[in-house]
């Protein structure tokens, strides 16, 4: 049986996680044409970080090398970017006129940097943070200049003013926002991580806005001045203010797009040939830009172009785990706190953890944690499920393995008096978590 045509746009996370799914599930089905803009195999984006911080190569992040596409015959073609897709001949042509064919396409592009619209913001030595290019351009900068200001606080911010910290620039973060990570961290917490990070040597200006990027006259960066009229030197502008969906391509094709490739339940767009998964993919209003739910989509995706057609994707319930230059976070659900809900909280600043539960009418529905987030899987699982967590209440702040621990401990008790009746089970949780309570009560004293 002739063999189907399929050909990707995007050689990153999301788009090789759906072939790895299709190869499993239907090996011979297609024969798998992959463009990819990059001139690399696909790599973890994720881990960019330590490649910048020198803890790592380039090569330890590889995820599939040349030998893998080389040994499921995927036909390759790096350093080559897709300009068109031709949806009447069905053709994707490349910019240096390569054209393929296709039966079934994914696009699977991404997101590209936001650029702030800031006078200056193409002069040399302004540069995004999105792949190894930017990374490798960051390292050569470090090792012949000494300021560096990164314009955006969150985790990618933070993670290229670390790096930059670490190969002996001045790196000084400035962010919109009042505080850091704004969108996965609550005031509180943000407060303790920008105070680690400025024990690291790394300076902060926040709530401040970037009027203009300086031209030392020969169309370099020298500074960065603000809306109050301040001015620092910069020698290396790094851009990490967020991310854009790269609709680009679809849209020109004449697919349906709002702030992203417009996609149904099965990761279909309008066009039933065409697929699009990843952070490019709006799905039911959201376009996802961390890696689960991209991993959920690259499966179903697959299950569809596999022949099989019965797995749907309803949308992800996120968390964020984070590890910002050594330090844990987490946080999940509705970690703010909106109307009608109310909150329990644990800090230890000495300790440098601090942890936040927010409850409603019974129910978990976000978590926000700081140097210790060893429950948050657990945390994460009863927003997920909100399930009644009123018997259950008064030790949400001890995390499950305390729960199990103490019911252990009851039930050993019970069990070496034989004179006396075993209580039954809820009223065993319910001494235990009495005596949990006291001691939480007692901590917050």
């Amino acid at each position: 049986m002739k063999k189907l045509k399929l050909v990707m746009i995007g050689n990153g996370m999301a788009g090789v996680r759906a072939l790895e799914e299709l190869l499993t599930l239907a090996p011979e089905r297609y024969d798998i044409t992959v463009f990819g803009a990059e001139p690399h195999p696909n790599y973890n984006r994720i881990l960019l970080s330590p490649v910048l911080a020198g803890e790592q190569a380039f090569e330890d992040i590889v995820l599939n090398d040349l030998d893998w596409y080389s040994r499921h015959d995927i036909k390759l073609l790096l350093g080559r970017e897709v300009v068109k897709i031709d949806r009447i001949k069905r053709q994707v042509i490349a910019q240096d006129g390569t054209v393929a064919d296709y039966d079934r396409l994914v696009i699977a592009t991404g997101s590209t940097p936001f650029v702030p619209p800031v006078p200056g913001n193409r002069l040399q030595g302004v540069i995004g943070y999105r792949d190894i290019a930017d990374t490798r351009a960051m390292i050569e900068a470090a090792r012949t200049h000494s300021h560096a200001v990164v314009i955006g606080g969150g985790l990618l911010g933070l993670e290229a003013a670390n790096g930059l910290r670490q190969r002996g620039m001045d790196v000084t973060v400035v962010h919109l926002g009042d505080w850091l990570l704004d969108r996965q961290l609550d005031a509180t917490a943000a407060g303790l991580l920008k105070e680690a990070l400025q024990a690291r040597g790394i300076h902060f200006r926040l709530g401040t806005n970037t009027e203009e990027l300086v031209d030392n006259g020969e169309g370099l960066v020298c500074a960065v001045q603000f809306n109050d009229g301040d001015i620092i030197p910069a020698d290396l502008v790094v851009l990490a203010a967020g991310i854009r969906p790269n609709f680009r391509l679809a849209e020109a094709a004449g697919l349906p797009c709002n702030r992203g490739i417009l996609v149904n339940d099965t990761l279909q767009t309008y066009d039933p040939r065409i697929y699009a998964i990843g952070e490019c993919a709006n799905h039911r209003g959201v376009a996802y830009g961390l890696v689960a739910p991209l991993f959920d989509q690259a499966k179903v995706c697959a299950n569809h172009l596999a022949g099989l057609g019965f797995a749907r994707y309803q949308g992800s319930v996120t968390s964020t785990k984070l590890k910002v230059t050594g330090i844990d976070l987490f946080s999940a659900g509705d970690f703010m706190g909106s109307e009608g809900c109310e909150t329990i909280t644990f800090s230890d600043p000495v300790g440098g953890i601090y942890k936040k539960l927010v409850i409603k009418d019974n129910l978990l529905v976000g978590a926000c944690l700081y140097g210790d987030i060893a429950d948050g899987a657990w945390y994460f699982r009863q927003i997920r499920e909100q399930q009644d967590i009123g018997a259950i209440r008064d030790h949400l702040m001890f995390g499950e393995p305390s729960l199990e621990s103490a019911y252990a401990q009851e039930t050993r008790k019970a069990s070496i008096s034989p004179m006396v009746p075993a209580a039954p089970a809820s009223l065993l949780l319910t001494a235990t978590l009495a005596r949990l309570h006291a001691k939480q009560t007692a901590l917050s004293a």
